[in-house]
């Protein structure tokens, strides 16, 4: 009899649980975003990817360079190959070789630099969506806030991506 109690009691007080949460649920204000829309038709974006560009263009011809300098002396040894001598092609293979390094080398200080750069640039430009999303959410009183991604479905009026857009591009 004890234990008939104490399972009634807990399957009233979960069932007691499940009823309040789901009001509370109703009373709620919940928005969604469409992070990726934002980031892709905000002018901050382009004019990061513009600069970066612009940044590290030199490292980027460098890299050109090498990789033609690689791909002349790789068509010389096809092309001539059978005309030269034993040692000719050993030096030219060290030179292949050599280039080969160097450009692996560069490239992937290239590609750790521009990619830490760039993270840099898009946290400040999330900081900005960020600080759009919190004046937005407190201005419509939103108790909730999900990345469009994440839900399964929503009304299409609680998406306030153009919103943010709209105030971030204000932003410099």
């Amino acid at each position: 009899m004890n234990k008939l109690m104490k399972s009634m009691l807990a399957v009233s007080t979960a069932s007691s649980l499940l009823l309040a949460s789901s009001v509370m649920a109703a009373e709620q204000k919940i928005a969604v975003i469409n992070f990726q829309e934002v980031m892709g038709k905000i002018p901050q974006t382009a004019a990061v990817m513009k600069s970066l560009e612009e940044e590290f263009k030199d490292e980027k011809a460098v890299l050109a360079q090498l990789e033609q300098d690689i791909k002349y002396h790789q068509e010389k040894k096809k092309r001539d190959g059978s005309l030269m001598s034993a040692k000719e092609i050993e030096e030219l293979d060290g030179k292949i070789a050599s280039l080969f390094q160097e450009y692996q080398t560069k490239g992937k200080a290239f590609q750790q630099e521009t990619g830490m750069r760039k993270n840099e640039e898009t946290n400040k430009i999330v900081a900005l969506v960020r600080q759009a999303i919190d004046n937005i959410a407190a201005k419509g009183k939103y108790d909730l806030v999900l990345e469009q991604s994440a839900v399964v479905y929503s009304k299409p009026d609680s998406s306030i991506t153009s919103e943010v857009v709209a105030q971030v591009s204000k932003l410099k």
